[in-house]
C-alpha cells in the first residue's frame, strides 16, 4: 500500500469571459474582441455523480476565473460502460488546447481504445485535468497503466465511507498558488478519499489527506508531467457542495493556469 513520504454525446456551448489570463500565445485564439480565447473540451458523464449539474459547476467557475473560455462539453450516458464517442473519432483532441476529463466509465475495458486516448494527448501535446472518477475510469483495460501514468497516480478504490475531508498542503504545496486557497488545510463540506495504490514519476503531490481506513496520507491534489504533457490532478469531487465551494473553484482555476502554460 502506497504511503506519501513526508516531502513531497451532445454538443453544449457554453458561456465565457471574464479578467484576461495571459498564457502562451500558441495556445489561444482571439475571439471578438480581440482578447484571447482558450479552446476548451469537457467530457463528462457514466457512473455515480450529478453530471448534469457539475459540467455546470466546472465550466462556469472556470470562465469566471480565467479568463474568455470557447467550451465544448461532450455529457454521456450513466452507465461504467460508455465509449465516449469523440475519442473514437480522428484527431479529435487538435480542435482543443486542453481537455478537462470528468468522467467515471469504470467498466470500459477495450485496451486499443483507451489507449488512444493517452495517444492523442501525448502526440498533439494537449494538457488535461483529471477530476475525480477520471482516476477510476478505464481501470480494468490491459493497457490501463498508460491511462494511470497520464493522471500521474493509480487509484482503484476509495474509502467505504463519505465524510468531510481535511485537506492538508505538502511542503511542495505550500508555495504552490494551486493549493493557496487551502491556508493550513481545508475540511472539505463532503468528500470521498481515493487511496492510492502509486505515484508515477513525473508527479509531484500538492496536498494530502489522511485515510481513516489505510492510516496513510493519501494524494489529493497533484501535478503531473507526462511525455511533456502536463497533467493536473484532484480526486476531490464527489459531491456537488464541495465543488462549489470557493476554495475547489481557486484550486481548479490555478491548475487549469498551470496546464496551460509552457
Amino acid at each position: 500500500m502506497f504511503k506519501l513520504p513526508s516531502f513531497a454525446g451532445m454538443l453544449i456551448p457554453v458561456f465565457a469571459m471574464a479578467a484576461l489570463l495571459v498564457l502562451d500565445p500558441s495556445l489561444t485564439r482571439a475571439d471578438e474582441s480581440g482578447k484571447p480565447e482558450i479552446r476548451a473540451l469537457l467530457v463528462t458523464g457514466g457512473c455515480c455523480h450529478d453530471y448534469e449539474n457539475q459540467k455546470v459547476i466546472i465550466s462556469k467557475g472556470l470562465s469566471e476565473r480565467v479568463g474568455s473560455i470557447k467550451w465544448t462539453i461532450l455529457d454521456y450516458a450513466d452507465t461504467r460502460e460508455t465509449k465516449a464517442e469523440i475519442y473514437s473519432k480522428p484527431d479529435w483532441i487538435k480542435d482543443f488546447d486542453i481537455v478537462i476529463h470528468n468522467e467515471c466509465f469504470g467498466a470500459v475495458e477495450e485496451a486499443e481504445f483507451v489507449q488512444s486516448i493517452v495517444d492523442a494527448h501525448v502526440e498533439n501535446g494537449v494538457p488535461a485535468l483529471m477530476v475525480h472518477c477520471s482516476m477510476h475510469s478505464y481501470r480494468t483495460a490491459p493497457t490501463a497503466d498508460s491511462w494511470r501514468e497520464l493522471i500521474g497516480v493509480t487509484s482503484r478504490r476509495h474509502e467505504k465511507s463519505k465524510r468531510s475531508l481535511t485537506v492538508v498542503p505538502t511542503e511542495a504545496g505550500k508555495s504552490n498558488p494551486i493549493t493557496r486557497a487551502l491556508g493550513e488545510s481545508w475540511d472539505t463540506p463532503n468528500g470521498e478519499l481515493y487511496i492510492i495504490e502509486n505515484l508515477w514519476p513525473g508527479t509531484t503531490v500538492l496536498a494530502t489527506s489522511h485515510s481513516t481506513e489505510t492510516g496513510n496520507e493519501e494524494p489529493i491534489i497533484w501535478t503531473n508531467t507526462f511525455k511533456d504533457v502536463r497533467v493536473f490532478g484532484t480526486t476531490l469531487g464527489h459531491h456537488n457542495v464541495t465543488m462549489e465551494s470557493e476554495q475547489w473553484q481557486s484550486i481548479i482555476a490555478e491548475g487549469f493556469k498551470w496546464a496551460l502554460a509552457k
